[in-house]
Order: structure tokens, then C-alpha cells, then sequence
């Protein structure tokens, strides 16, 4: 291998960074889980979505709204209705941003109060108000110098999902892999209007209530180009794309030699994208082993896990202001390279290029 395999970057990171913690591997094992998401995170960013995500929103299944599943991100289509200018404080609350904000009058604060910066840590997406049928975040602006606030529609358009189990000692895969394919195959299988339907010949078919009456298609990709090229309202009024993203290490095998636990997820997800070890790898290595150009990201890193800490400073949720710049800048200046990272498992024959375009076109979408 031309990089440390990431079994050895786990047993590294167990004897340093982890090695206060009362189980080292499994701990390390659980930070590269959040690695995969911070890539996810700021692959989302550079491709200019950051204004439409939501982090951890609970996404309802299709015709049974009492059962809500949290996943990584959903996307929901959105406007900007207001800035603000930066004010002169090291904390700005969610409160804050309600009462100095031009909000129209059916939005009512959260419950819980937010902060968009504390202690030089950004809240990513962070919730100020909610109404019936909306919500709305605030952002930092590129500049950083302003307050970006949007309104969100509460119904998604896409989610995100990642998933990523390690190795026991002495094991040959997670024991837990097969039941992490499963939930997310069933998430992916329950929140969208169009439905999965498995043919005699393998191939994947489209079902659909429109006006009261189910309606078939052959190919399910093939309704899914068409209707989200062609901006068809009726069809895709409920629609979400589900979009997973697993790790190897061992349990998923690789794109081109998938067990069982990949095969489920291919067949369940709209999109299902592979981070190799390879690029996950040359994160750790270009980023947290890093002690000069990007020494901000690697200190929120370990200080995210340094005995008696407080709460983490290195999440998809949480990040430090300072590796939040350097993160978003190195994910724009290499971004044709960061999605090489990425094999595209479903659909076949196509390349992560156009899972942006489909987000795009699902944005623009009036419904």
C-alpha cells in the first residue's frame, strides 16, 4: 500500500491521543467515524450547499410521520431573508440572532438556545426559529464578517447518511456491520414517495401513488433522471434522495468485491458512495499529522479528546473557528482530487459529479 493502512492509523491513534481513554481502540475507532463525517460535512460545503442542510434534523418516513430517523444531513430547499453584521462579542446565541433579525412573524424561537460561536467554536447550521412549515438557520458569511440567516422548507429534498464500523482484535470484520446496513437500508427504503421495487431480473423498478393510484416504471434510474431533469412537480412533490457513504476498514470490502452488508445498501440507497482507505488515509495524513499549514485543525483535533475536556471541537456539528477556515479552504482548492476519494457503488457507470448536479437541479425544484 502507498499509505498506512487504517488499521495502523487506529492503533496509532489509541496509543497517543487515545491512550488516557478507558478503551483506546474503540475510542479511535469512534473519531475516525467522525473524520468520515467532517469529510462529508465540507465535501457538502465546497459543493455549495452549505445553506440548505440541516445537521441531525429527525426525518419522518414517507405516510408515517410518527416515526422520525436521525440521520448525518438532511437538504431542504432555501432562501436567504436576512443579514446581519457581525456583532463585537466572542458569543453570539441563537437569541440573539432572533431578536436582532428581520424574521416574519410566524417564526417562534426553539426551545433551546444555540450558539452560532462559543469559545471559537461555529455551531454548523445553526437553528434560530421554527413555524409550521419552515425553519430557519444562521450562518457565518464566507468573510466571515456577517450573519447569514435562511428559511428552510421542513420537508427535505435529499439526505445524507454515513456509515462506519471497525474491527475487533482478532475479528474478520465488525460484528456489527450487518446491523448498521440494515438500519440504513431501511431509513433509505422509508422516507421517500417513490418506492423500490425488486424485479425477477434483478433490476431495480419504480412505484408511485399519483391521484389515489400506484403507478410502475421499469427502470427506477431511469424515472429518477427523467424526473429530475425534466423539474416534474408531481413526481418528485415528495421525492428525497438518499445518499449513503461507508468506510472500508475491512467490513464493507471495495467497490468492485462487495460482501452482503454492501450489497444491502446498494440496493437500498438512491446513491451509495465508497470513501477508500486510500482518502481517508490522506486526510489523516495531510491534515491531522499536520504540525505546520493546517496545526489548527490537528490541536482542535486533540483537544476535541484530551482528558477532562468539555465538549468536543472537531465535529460535523461543532468545529473550531479557526479549522473551519482551513478545512473549507483546503476542501475548495482540492476538491477534483477529495471526490476521487469517493467510488460511486449506485448508481452504476456514473461518477460523483453528478450527484451535485441532481442536488442542484432538486434544489431549483418549486413544489
Amino acid at each position: 500500500m502507498s499509505y498506512p493502512s487504517i488499521d495502523k492509523m487506529q492503533n496509532l491513534l489509541s496509543e497517543t491521543v487515545f491512550a488516557h481513554t478507558e478503551s483506546p481502540k474503540k475510542a479511535a475507532g469512534r473519531a475516525l467515524g467522525t473524520i468520515v463525517e467532517i469529510i462529508a460535512f465540507y465535501l457538502i460545503k465546497a459543493w455549495g450547499h452549505e445553506y440548505e442542510i440541516a445537521i441531525e434534523r429527525p426525518l419522518p418516513e414517507y405516510g408515517n410521520p410518527e416515526i422520525l430517523h436521525n440521520v448525518e444531513f438532511t437538504f431542504h430547499r432555501s432562501k436567504l431573508i436576512d443579514r446581519l453584521v457581525l456583532p463585537a462579542s466572542e458569543s453570539i446565541t441563537s437569541n440573539w440572532i432572533f431578536k436582532n433579525a428581520n424574521l416574519p412573524t410566524h417564526f417562534h424561537k426553539p426551545k433551546t438556545t444555540n450558539h452560532l460561536i462559543k469559545d471559537r467554536v461555529i455551531k454548523n447550521a445553526c437553528i434560530i426559529a421554527n413555524s409550521a412549515s419552515l425553519f430557519c438557520n444562521a450562518y457565518f458569511s464566507e468573510d466571515k464578517q456577517g450573519i447569514n440567516i435562511f428559511e428552510l422548507a421542513n420537508k427535505p429534498f435529499a439526505m445524507f447518511e454515513c456509515k462506519r464500523v471497525g474491527i475487533e482484535e482478532g475479528a474478520s470484520k465488525g460484528p456489527q456491520t450487518i446491523e448498521k446496513a440494515k438500519q440504513g437500508a431501511y431509513v433509505s427504503r422509508t422516507v421517500s414517495s417513490i418506492q423500490r421495487i425488486r424485479l425477477f431480473n434483478g433490476k431495480m423498478a419504480g412505484v408511485i401513488e399519483r391521484n389515489g393510484k400506484l403507478h410502475f416504471y421499469d427502470d427506477y434510474n431511469v424515472l429518477i433522471n427523467k424526473a429530475i431533469f425534466e423539474q416534474d412537480t408531481e413526481i418528485l412533490a415528495n421525492f428525497i434522495l438518499t445518499v449513503g457513504i461507508v468506510s472500508n476498514h475491512g467490513n464493507w470490502f471495495t467497490s468492485n468485491n462487495q460482501n452482503k452488508e454492501m450489497k444491502v445498501l446498494a440496493q437500498s440507497y438512491d446513491w451509495l458512495l465508497f470513501l477508500t482507505d486510500e482518502g481517508l488515509a490522506t486526510f489523516i495524513q495531510d491534515i491531522l499529522n499536520s504540525k505546520t499549514t493546517y496545526n489548527a485543525v490537528r490541536i482542535a483535533f486533540e483537544r476535541s479528546y484530551e482528558k477532562g475536556k468539555k465538549k468536543n471541537r472537531f465535529t460535523k456539528t461543532r468545529m473550531d473557528y479557526d479549522a473551519d477556515k482551513i478545512l473549507s479552504n483546503y476542501f475548495l482548492d482540492n476538491l477534483s482530487t477529495i471526490e476521487s476519494w469517493f467510488n460511486v457503488i449506485t448508481p452504476s457507470s456514473t461518477d460523483i459529479g453528478k450527484l451535485n448536479t441532481f442536488l442542484i437541479e432538486l434544489s431549483k425544484l418549486k413544489v
